[in-house]
């Protein structure tokens, strides 16, 4: 028997996560800690730092624009509107937006770290909109990272 008790939908606020904008639709706290679900938007050359989830797998799920995956081990794999890419625990990963305008996916993780990260690293976005000039401390983010089960391996723009 499940102790995961159905919740009402809560308000997806917009939050400037590093370059993106992010909502959080479905976190922890409703799952018991067992699933997150974030919605990302991230403008075209967009990438985050190369980096493995320890605790959790990820599927990218794209609704708009196109994602390449990238995943240590694997060709890289081009996502498109429709598709959905998986990168598992414990293996490093990262994706890059390749369409020529942003990218809408969503992040869907077995377990509720990335939610948590997304909410410790984010701010409020003023506006529903991409961040313009975001100002973030790499080194604090890793330390967020490390304590989310996240290991960041090395800076944007480094493959597997």
């Amino acid at each position: 028997m499940s102790t995961n008790t159905p919740t009402q939908p809560r308000p997806a606020e917009p939050l400037w996560f590093l370059h993106s904008l992010s909502r959080i639709l479905v976190d922890g706290d409703q799952t018991n800690g067992s699933f997150s679900l974030v919605e990302i938007t991230g403008a075209s050359g967009d990438m985050p730092p190369l980096h493995v989830h320890h605790e959790e797998d990820e599927t990218f799920y794209v609704l708009e624009g196109r994602l390449e995956l990238h995943i240590a081990g694997h060709e890289p794999a081009e996502v498109p509107p429709g598709r959905a890419g998986f990168a598992p625990r414990g293996i490093p990963h990262v994706y890059k937006v390749t369409s020529p305008g942003p990218a809408r996916w969503l992040a869907a993780t077995t377990g509720a770290g990335f939610a948590r990260f997304v909410r410790d690293v984010a701010v409020p976005a003023k506006t529903a909109t991409l961040p313009v000039d975001p100002q973030f401390d790499p080194e604090d983010i890793a330390a967020i990272s490390a304590r989310h089960g996240i290991e960041i391996i090395g800076p944007p723009g480094i493959l597997p």
